[in-house]
């Protein structure tokens, strides 16, 4: 029977988090598990993932072969490594939280005030204008 490390989808249709889980690799993807290892939640900022090292280590010691995503996901908390044997990668990086969108809004309309900066670069004609400027021409050509 082969072992497999793989995800298995939980959550809403656009909000999915994941559980690391040792399957059967003949089961479907949110089939029956034998054991859950870990956590994974792509959609929070930054993505949240959890490990149980001590297990992951034991199952791929045993022959439990992790799928793609699976692979990476233990790439970066360096259980990988660890298990092959190879130097630890550097720690992830917390991102800054975005700034929100409403307050820079506001923060630039306050620099900005009320006021209009200048006035607009060309003059609207009036059609009052045109007529007067017509008839200039048109008594110039008479002439």
């Amino acid at each position: 029977m082969a072992v497999k490390i793989k995800l298995k989808r939980l959550g809403k249709i656009r909000s999915p988090h994941y559980r690391i889980v040792v399957a059967d690799s003949r089961t479907r993807r949110d089939g029956r598990a034998i054991e859950e290892i870990g956590l994974y939640h792509p959609v929070q900022n930054p993505s949240r993932i959890e490990v149980d090292a001590e297990r992951a280590a034991y199952w791929l010691g045993v022959g439990a072969q992790p799928t793609e995503p699976v692979l990476a996901i233990l790439k970066k908390t360096g259980d990988w490594q660890k298990y092959k044997g190879e130097p630890a990668p550097a720690p992830l990086l917390v991102a800054e939280p975005k700034a929100d969108h409403r307050s820079l809004f506001e923060a630039a309309a306050k620099d900005a005030g009320d006021e209009p900066k200048g006035e607009a670069i060309t003059q609207k004609a009036k059609k009052s204008d045109k007529k007067d400027e017509a008839a200039e021409a048109a008594e110039s050509t008479e002439a």
